[in-house]
């Protein structure tokens, strides 16, 4: 595996496994990193659209935060860089197709020091680079092979832990913002002759199969703040087996927690059954890059309000950042 930059910082577009330069490599939007809303990227949208989603809104503008400080402490147990956690979400922003987001992730990366040019950097760089890329698009073959690659370049269980959740919340904000842009009926891609496969169909959650890979936080040394997120969120269904894994970061646990209790499943539950919900919730969730006002507006038409569409979207969108972290997490063979 060969990491490559095109043309060095000055375009976005990243990879690891390619054979050929792209014929359209778009220049980079310095522009993008400075934004007032880091999770929906400063998109002109209606206030009586924003103003109900803001329970679900917030928690995730906060994990953009927390996610992607623009400096981080490294030591031996925390080894993930600045700029490997930009460099992971530019990744899944690609593998999803979002231009307005490739150029966000984009324009924070540039400007940070990569890796040194040693052979064991570029290694960890290529493994941390095509996980990402997997378990974006194709979950379906990230096993317990792909974890030990992780474990073999250095990767500790904190880091693995922040890792899985920046590539299912970068997933999980591609799609909403891929939602709100074919609300607005702007197109969400412009790469003439940029192929982008289909995602993997993600399964429902099955968990009598599932056994974590890491252990859990031990209670005689958790801290205040883990114990308080493993009472809170161990009796949320979605969350529960999940939670002593995710406890290690408990901070991120509690945002994505507040996330999925914030009412954002209801409109699911109301309007699930509608006939032009499944095409266009298969669609958000195969080629995000595809999706626009030809799939949300019969949502509309069918009588369901552009907020509960958000919703149902944004919903469906947040089942595909949990679904990946039972997939990233579990044991495997």
């Amino acid at each position: 595996m060969e990491q490559r930059r095109f043309s060095g910082k000055g375009h976005w577009y990243h990879e690891t496994q390619t054979n050929h330069c792209p014929d359209d490599v778009l220049p980079l939007v310095p522009e993008a990193a400075h934004v007032e809303d880091r999770f929906l990227l400063d998109l002109a949208l209606p206030v009586d659209i924003v103003t109900p989603c803001e329970s679900w809104l917030n928690p995730a503008r906060a994990l953009c935060h927390l996610l992607f400080p623009l400096q981080v402490p490294v030591n031996r147990l925390h080894t993930l860089s600045a700029y490997d956690r930009l460099s992971t979400a530019l990744t899944v922003a690609q593998a999803c197709g979002v231009q307005r987001l490739c150029n966000h992730y984009a324009a924070l990366l540039a400007p940070l020091p990569g890796p040194d040019s040693s052979r064991e950097s570029n290694q960890r760089l290529a493994q941390i680079t095509q996980y990402a890329r997997q378990l974006a698009s194709s979950p379906d073959i990230i096993d317990g092979k792909a974890q030990l690659q992780l474990d073999e370049v250095g990767l500790t269980t904190f880091d693995m832990i922040v890792m899985n959740q920046i590539i299912g919340f970068v997933g999980f904000q591609a799609r909403v913002v891929a939602a709100f842009q074919a609300l607005l009926g702007h197109p969400v891609r412009w790469l003439p002759g940029h192929h982008i496969p289909p995602h993997a169909t993600l399964n429902e959650i099955n968990m009598s199969e599932w056994e974590p890979i890491f252990p859990g936080v031990e209670l005689r040394y958790a801290t205040a703040a883990q114990l308080e997120s493993l009472s809170r969120w161990q009796t949320e269904p979605l969350l529960r087996d999940l939670t002593p894994v995710l406890c290690h970061e408990s901070a991120l646990l509690d945002l994505t927690g507040e996330i999925l209790t914030s009412g954002i499943q209801q409109a699911n539950l109301r309007y699930g059954t509608y006939t032009s919900v499944s095409g266009a919730t298969e669609l958000l969730a195969r080629s995000p890059d595809r999706f626009s006002a030809a799939q949300f507006t019969p949502l509309i038409d069918e009588g369901i309000p552009a907020v509960e569409a958000i919703n149902l979207l944004s919903w469906e969108a947040f089942y595909g950042w949990l679904s990946r972290l039972h997939i990233a997490l579990n044991k495997g063979e």
